[in-house]
């Protein structure tokens, strides 16, 4: 297969038109691609958003799990080694 003769921020613009509300046979026309282009540039890149979107939620998630781990640790320390807790 040939490379394209688009960059990725074309592609990406031409999927942020469409999804904005401007008929895809319409950017299409005027980037010069067939319909069947468009589908598959949309197909292959809101794939990775969607894998990319999933995982910084499973990061988020386990940032979180992590941040609560630290939390117990240290009042843990503080109760043990007779520090106040701050109020």
């Amino acid at each position: 297969m040939r490379p394209s003769k688009f960059t990725k921020d074309q592609i990406e613009q031409a999927l942020r038109q469409v999804k904005d509300g401007t008929p895809a046979v319409q950017v299409c026309r005027k980037m010069g691609i067939t319909e069947t282009t468009f589908y598959r540039w949309r197909n292959k890149y809101e794939g990775v958003a969607v894998r990319g979107s999933r995982e910084v939620r499973e990061l988020r998630d386990e940032n979180q799990k992590l941040k609560q781990i630290v939390a117990n640790l240290l009042l843990e320390i503080q109760e043990s080694t007779g520090f106040p807790r701050k109020k």
